[in-house]
């Protein structure tokens, strides 16, 4: 346990777009030291290091393990170096913050988790919607009884295919998105899945489908669909249209994060920043990705176990998405 004064001292390994916000933000955050780089990519190290002024850089993960003067590690990696890279970090006794989802399949999280359960460090996936305001309040008035049991829920996390078209070779929309609102279903209602039926859309020309809808049967009783599909026009003034309807046998919570404050209508057209997840005003990042890391940080301090969000609980997400795929590849209804 370090003291609570302590400085953290953090590695980020994988410096692709979120790898750059992570060691963007972990670098201007009080308390918390951006200790050290890694990324397959010379170039790439060069440029991030030399602009964050970081001096220990990497180009085999396994040494920034090895550093240390390295507390933590954020992992940003694809999706598939996932398992591999966490096994080893957990080992190397090192806390990690796995970037979701926190692997394609299931058997990839389960040799993950028996890591974690045997590691010195702590062992966290990032599921960032678990830090937004607008999520813990709804999580906190479902708690409260205000809504009663919960029997409906329905979200859509939707974003632009010129997005699309940059990821859809790496991930599935339902994979890459819809898995935030699996989650949070999984949480709000602290419920298993049963049945998953769902379908896909494959409109463009990458790899994975642009787009899903998956439907679940709770062991609750509530049905609950995530819609996720990345094709919506170039043009669409959302950065991402992401919405929640919860609906209980006493009340409805509803839940807007596609439209998040701001619009900004100029020459180019109309535009709905992001003002919540990571935002950088006047060139300095705030928002819930600084939460998370801020919560995450705590926790190292403090020696108090991560409590937001459990590995079971994160593989349960995952077990039902890579569910949805199998039930769309295969038009069958998934059961648990």
């Amino acid at each position: 346990m370090l003291s609570s004064s302590k400085t953290v001292r953090w590695g980020v390994i994988g410096l692709g777009w979120f790898g750059e916000v992570h060691a963007d933000n972990l670098s201007e955050m009080p308390g918390i030291e951006l200790a050290g780089l890694c990324t397959r990519r010379p170039e790439r190290l060069t440029e991030i290091g030399d602009r964050l002024e970081v001096k220990r850089r990497y180009t085999d993960y396994r040494e920034l393990l090895a550093d240390p003067e390295v507390d933590v590690v954020s992992i940003t990696t694809h999706i598939n170096d996932h398992r591999e890279i966490a096994i080893e970090a957990l080992r190397s006794g090192k806390h990690v913050l796995l970037e979701k989802p926190m692997a394609p399949t299931v058997a990839d999280c389960e040799q993950i988790v028996a890591a974690a359960k045997d590691a010195a460090g702590f062992f966290m996936v990032g599921h960032i919607c678990r830090f937004d305001p607008r999520v813990t309040l709804a999580k906190q008035a479902i708690e409260e009884g205000r809504i009663g049991d919960i029997i409906s829920m329905h979200a859509r996390r939707n974003l632009s295919k010129a997005i699309g078209e940059t990821v859809l070779d790496d991930i599935s929309a339902l994979m890459g998105d819809g898995i935030h609102d699996a989650d949070l279903m999984l949480w709000f209602s602290d419920a298993n899945v049963s049945t998953v039926y769902a379908q896909e859309v494959h409109p463009g020309k990458n790899k994975y489908p642009d787009g899903g809808w998956s439907i679940a049967r709770l062991d609750n009783g509530a049905v609950a669909v995530v819609e996720s599909v990345w094709h919506l026009p170039e043009s669409t003034p959302y950065t991402i249209d992401a919405r929640m309807e919860i609906i209980g046998t006493q009340g409805a919570i509803y839940i807007n994060c596609g439209e998040a404050g701001l619009t900004i209508h100029d020459a180019e057209g109309v535009k709905m920043p992001d003002t919540m997840y990571w935002p950088r005003p006047f060139g300095r990042y705030l928002g819930v990705l600084q939460e998370e890391l801020r919560y995450f940080a705590d926790c190292v301090r403090t020696g108090e176990p991560p409590a937001r969000i459990t590995p079971r609980e994160s593989q349960a997400a995952v077990a039902w998405m890579a569910a949805a795929t199998e039930s769309a590849r295969t038009g069958t209804v998934i059961s648990f």
